[in-house]
């Protein structure tokens, strides 16, 4: 630009929905380019993210700059690339789980591990994937109240779940394929949940039997349950999870009604690999069959070697009738998986339920763009007390941890940032991606001023 003339010039970018910055040129801001970028921030959603209104870019177009100097400074700066949504990318060089700084740092070397089939599987949600970003957002409503002047040296962060203590309200929740991800799969979830102690839940499309979780738990483990289109075989299932030493039964709901996942396709398109061991016709799609079937469930133990039964069809899905059946046919504890409503909480506690866990499962299964923890607060309110209330979905950090548990949330549960762990560096990743999550929350818990779960209430959190 000329030496002495005031010029504001810049590239002019737009966000595609591939997720992705494109160029689209080289804009001078001469006087009739100024009014054509400015006329073009007039009709675009930068306007509000520049925090600009109607009045001030009119006052602009009329050539009146003088006192708007400032507000041309702050469009020319949203017309440069902004950074992409910040997933660790900085961090994608972690050499050892000592190296990261967070969660996220797990996720890019995860995704390189990973075969691409496989990533789609986990990294899926529901349409387009909509809700996966609600879970994250939800957190965003609420700020936290911290507290001083209060001796906290001295945290008690555990709880009691069926008579079993946990130093920690943080559960690892059932994630199906684990071998997908890491050879050793569920067995190295295991040893880190052991390592750490932490409470785990075994995915019916596990890559590793119930037997075999508890082994190398040494500890109990959850099972968790999909419905069958045989109750003959539900009952065997059930009764081998209550043989192996499982103390609760976890059965979700929330994909009864199917799940639409377009971006596990889409990246399943993408691996040419021909995997006839491990699944039928050789696709590498992890995680599609849940229903006991020999020759699909190869890697899926927990669906296979069951006894041939005179078969007792289901008919139709399931409604509470169903809950009543369970509940009549063991003894292990009953939880619902999917609870997202005070009706179907109160519903729950009228059956005789004996826990919740209010999820979406993690974004993949109704598309309602509702976080859980929105839900929280109202599934707290049905179950009045009378039931523990476990919360998954989208948490990622120790303030996303404390902000639940103030909600009234009995318990959290993680999946994809384990699996990032496990993806990235095995049992060594799982148990580093605990110790981050907990020492976040204890963090939160001092500057709140809480040093008991049962200190931790409403009064610590406000509407952001």
């Amino acid at each position: 630009m000329e030496r002495g003339k005031e010029c504001l010039a810049g590239n002019v970018w737009r966000w595609t929905t591939s997720g992705d910055w494109c160029f689209l040129g080289y804009m001078p801001f001469d006087e009739p380019s100024r009014r054509q970028f400015l006329a073009f921030l007039a009709s675009s959603p930068l306007l509000a993210a520049a925090g600009l209104d109607d009045t001030l870019l009119t006052r602009l177009l009329r050539g009146d700059r003088q006192p708007d100097d400032a507000a041309l400074r702050i469009a020319h700066a949203l017309a440069q690339p902004p950074a992409k949504p910040v997933l660790a990318a900085a961090a994608s060089d972690i050499r050892t789980p000592a190296e990261a700084l967070d969660v996220f740092d797990f996720e890019p070397v995860a995704r390189q591990n990973i075969p691409v089939a496989h990533w789609g599987y986990l990294a899926t949600g529901s349409d387009d994937d909509a809700t996966i970003q609600a879970n994250r957002q939800g957190f965003d409503r609420w700020a936290l109240k911290p507290r001083r002047l209060i001796d906290v040296s001295r945290l008690d962060t555990s709880l009691s779940l069926f008579g079993t203590r946990y130093p920690t309200p943080i559960v690892i929740n059932p994630v199906g394929s684990q071998k997908a991800f890491h050879p050793l799969g569920e067995v190295a979830v295991a040893r880190a949940a052991k390592a750490k102690d932490h409470l785990m839940v075994l995915s019916t499309v596990a890559t590793t039997s119930i037997e075999d979780a508890i082994a190398a738990r040494g500890g109990p483990v959850w099972f968790q349950l999909y419905h069958q289109s045989d109750w003959a075989i539900t009952k065997q299932m059930v009764q081998r999870a209550e043989r192996a030493g499982a103390p609760a039964i976890v059965f979700t709901v929330d994909l009864l009604g199917g799940s639409n996942r377009e971006t596990m396709i889409r990246e399943a398109r993408k691996d040419t690999r021909t995997c006839t061991k491990c699944h039928l016709g050789g696709a590498p799609l992890p995680g599609i069959s849940g229903r006991v079937d020999d020759r699909d469930n190869r890697r899926k133990p927990n669906l296979v070697g069951y006894q041939k039964a005179t078969p007792i069809p289901e008919v139709g899905t399931p409604t509470w009738e169903f809950v009543d059946r369970l509940k009549q046919s063991t003894s292990m504890k009953v939880l619902l998986k999917g609870i997202v409503t005070a009706e179907d909480a109160q519903l729950a506690v009228q059956h005789g339920v004996d826990g919740l866990f209010v999820s979406n499962h993690g974004g993949r299964a109704e598309n309602s763009r509702r976080a859980t923890v929105t839900s929280l607060p109202e599934v707290v309110l049905g179950a009045a007390g009378r039931i523990p209330v476990i919360c998954d979905g989208g948490f990622r950090r120790g303030t996303d941890v404390f902000k639940a548990m103030a909600l009234g949330a009995t318990a959290i549960g993680i999946g994809r940032p384990y699996i990032w762990g496990l993806g990235a560096f095995g049992q060594e990743g799982v148990e580093a991606v605990l110790g981050i999550l907990r020492r976040e929350f204890e963090v939160a818990m001092k500057q709140s001023g809480t040093t008991s779960l049962a200190a931790i209430t409403n009064r610590h959190i406000t509407p952001a």
